[in-house]
């Protein structure tokens, strides 16, 4: 319901195809049937399982044909990379396929038989390469990955020693320099006479450029 807020913003057909997947969704996952025996399954069952494995065969057509293009437009810089990201938001890869996806997994733990009948599952798999190209193109990428497999208290000293290199190769850099570097699309400021290169930060910014 938190997401209802944009749906104004989605087109008619958008919303439409949303609660159709939140239909086939409601439709396979599973009763208390009482008296059922296991691994049965209804004709009408099985009819919504094989009309999930259609409509996410086309979600998956459409979005591996997006995804290499978006790719390919988004390693031009970070610039691009979030022009193209917000674009991916409001389509079917952002509003459909996550909660698809979500809504799959639980389906999974629910009733692993009927998703197995299904056979969406693969269809989804085959998405993996191209999401992953993409997400690598993501700014802080490494840091993000540094902090997400490292021990606690270790990452405390991977900044302070990569701090510590940058400072050994210190480079003077002038107004006009900072200036070209900015019209260019760069992000440099000046904080108590250091430049700090806050690109990468402005993309994960919820306030915007104007402020920084």
């Amino acid at each position: 319901m938190d997401q209802e807020l944009y749906s104004k913003e989605r087109s008619a057909s958008l919303d439409l195809l949303l609660r159709f997947q939140r239909l086939l969704v409601s439709k396979l996952y599973p009763a208390d049937c009482i008296g059922q025996v296991p691994n049965t399954y209804s004709p009408d069952l099985l009819g919504v399982g094989s009309l999930l494995k259609k409509y996410t065969a086309l979600l998956c057509t459409h979005i591996g044909d997006i995804l290499p293009v978006a790719t390919s437009i988004a390693s031009t810089s970070h610039r691009h990379f979030a022009e193209v990201s917000h674009v991916m938001d409001g389509d079917l890869t952002g509003i459909l396929l996550p909660e698809l996806v979500v809504s799959i997994v639980l389906l999974l733990s629910k009733n692993a038989g009927l998703m197995q009948e299904a056979g969406a599952i693969p269809l989804l798999a085959g998405l993996l390469e191209h999401l992953d190209r993409f997400n690598h193109l993501a700014p802080g990428k490494e840091r993000d990955d540094n902090e997400d497999l490292a021990w606690p208290g270790i990452m405390g000293s991977f900044f302070t020693g990569q701090s510590c290199r940058n400072n050994e190769e210190v480079t003077l850099i002038r107004k006009a320099d900072l200036e070209n570097h900015n019209k260019d699309g760069g992000f440099w400021t000046v904080i108590d006479g250091k430049v700090y290169d806050i690109k990468d930060f402005q993309t994960q910014s919820l306030t915007g450029s104007s402020i920084l």
